[in-house]
């Protein structure tokens, strides 16, 4: 397929390697130009480009940015045609991303998102540390693969978000409708604690919607303790041992 990545985080510079890796024809922008892209990102056959290009003559449009870019991002998402994918990774952190009001509310993350670009889209990649993300992929049917829920109300974007999923070395889950998309949000059991296929039901039910908000902040603030500030990302096994005890 087709990829436009937009973003070069730690998330989006993992898809961009995995997903070139697959054989997908992979173009990645950030806010900052491609001469900044890190050449790592490209050593599988990505392409750095603009925001602009990121987006044309594509199949599937990857946003991997944090939820406050969306106002940049929207514009460009909506000349998109109809039948182009798009795929959200974002979390909200309302001390990063200022508070929004109907997230506050109760609306579901990818609900937000979805009316304020006007558009279907698909959540995936979202609960699973950027640590784990890199470095913990194995192929489909290795023991204890781990398994990230992945959110959709419209079969093709579901089906086309798990495919991707699959070969970024995960097990696709499939955890409902985007107003069930919540119980895959921080704070939730089953957000950034490596469960398996086996495991991820159990984790979804047991959601408990009330309490996301300050289990999140928590873990925030566990980690922010431990490493000193709010951007670095603590190693993958110290992140699980936290939210696994915090969110579980």
């Amino acid at each position: 397929m087709k990829i436009g990545i937009l973003g070069t985080g730690n998330i989006g510079a993992t898809l961009a390697t995995k997903l070139s890796a697959a054989g997908h024809a992979v173009k990645v922008a950030n806010s900052r130009g491609p001469d900044t892209i890190d050449v790592d990102i490209l050593k599988n056959g990505a392409r750095a480009v603009t925001a602009a290009d990121a987006v044309t003559g594509v199949d599937v449009v990857i946003m991997s940015t944090p939820l406050r870019a969306l106002p940049k991002i929207a514009p460009l998402v909506a000349v998109l045609p109809e039948d182009v994918i798009v795929i959200d990774t974002s979390n909200y952190y309302p001390a990063r991303d200022t508070e929004i009001s109907a997230i506050e509310a109760g609306m579901a993350e990818s609900v937000w998102v979805a009316n304020e670009l006007g558009r279907p889209i698909a959540k995936a990649w979202n609960a699973i540390t950027s640590a784990s993300f890199a470095e913990k992929g194995v192929p489909a049917g290795s023991a204890g693969r781990i398994a990230i829920p992945v959110a959709a109300d419209g079969e093709r974007e579901r089906d086309v978000a798990m495919a991707l999923v699959e070969e970024t070395g995960l097990d696709a889950f499939y955890s409902g409708t985007l107003a069930e998309s919540w119980r895959q949000q921080p704070g939730s059991p089953c957000y950034c604690t490596d469960l398996t296929r086996d495991e991820m039901p159990a984790a979804l039910e047991s959601a408990e919607r009330k309490r996301l908000p300050k289990r999140r902040d928590l873990a925030i603030e566990a980690i922010m303790e431990r490493v000193g500030d709010s951007t670095t990302n603590p190693d993958s096994d110290y992140a699980v041992r936290l939210t696994r005890a915090l969110f579980m």
